[in-house]
């Protein structure tokens, strides 16, 4: 079976540059297409891993691949070859890269930044389709031949379930308040230590300022008065 859903998105906010489906009847649900969104979102303003596995339900895997700040995000079988995702995801940022320069030139990233339509590049969508229907069968010769090339180390991939990273951003919301009170922790103790050490120089230079004070008072009245 193909990749089921692909999309390519901005991952500076998550907006979908083009999304193309897989004919595969039932096995993609309404769900997953809305797990695909979310975990588009869930790419901005977050540390990214360039390439990671997302297992999900149904037996089915999130797969995506980051490059020039966009995303490459397709759905497959859990029984899918993981490099065989991969390569096909590198097979499809190839061409949209291809295809961006060929439309803007040099000028095809700000075309990107300044995108403001979602699925705004959906003529490539035909690119995906073609594509996909090589990456049909994974014991195909020509498959077989792109996963012996690809020096992919699969080790390399992060994998994770769907409810890691969709309650990603709730675990980022309490990591920033936490870091927040710390801040203002600090700057208590900042203070504080500040405080402390005034007061050791006072408890120790104190009363030899107080006697240095007394005995030129003495000399002041006793000479001058």
């Amino acid at each position: 079976m193909p990749p089921m859903l692909t999309y390519a998105a901005r991952v500076a906010d998550g907006l979908p540059l083009v999304a193309s489906f897989a004919p595969t009847g039932p096995d993609l649900t309404e769900a997953h297409k809305r797990e695909a969104k979310e975990i588009l979102r869930g790419l901005s303003g977050n540390r990214q891993t360039m390439r990671m596995s997302i297992e999900t339900t149904g037996s089915k895997v999130f797969h995506y691949l980051i490059k020039d700040m966009i995303c490459y995000l397709t759905l497959t079988e859990s029984s899918y070859p993981k490099r065989l995702a991969f390569v096909y995801l590198e097979e499809i940022s190839d061409g949209f890269l291809e295809e961006l320069t060929r439309d803007h030139g040099n000028d095809w990233r700000r075309t990107i930044d300044t995108a403001s339509r979602p699925y705004q590049f959906i003529k490539f969508d035909q690119y995906i389709q073609r594509k996909q229907r090589k990456f049909v069968d994974p014991t195909s010769r020509q498959n077989a031949t792109k996963l012996n090339q690809d020096l992919a180390d699969i080790q390399s991939i992060m994998q994770k379930n769907i409810e890691e990273v969709l309650n990603r951003g709730e675990k980022l919301e309490n990591v920033s308040k936490i870091s927040g009170d710390l801040v203002h922790q600090s700057k208590q103790f900042k203070w504080g230590a500040k405080k402390l050490t005034w007061q050791a120089m006072i408890n120790q230079y104190g009363p030899i300022v107080a006697m240095v004070v007394f005995v030129l008072f003495v000399l002041y009245v006793k000479f001058f008065w």
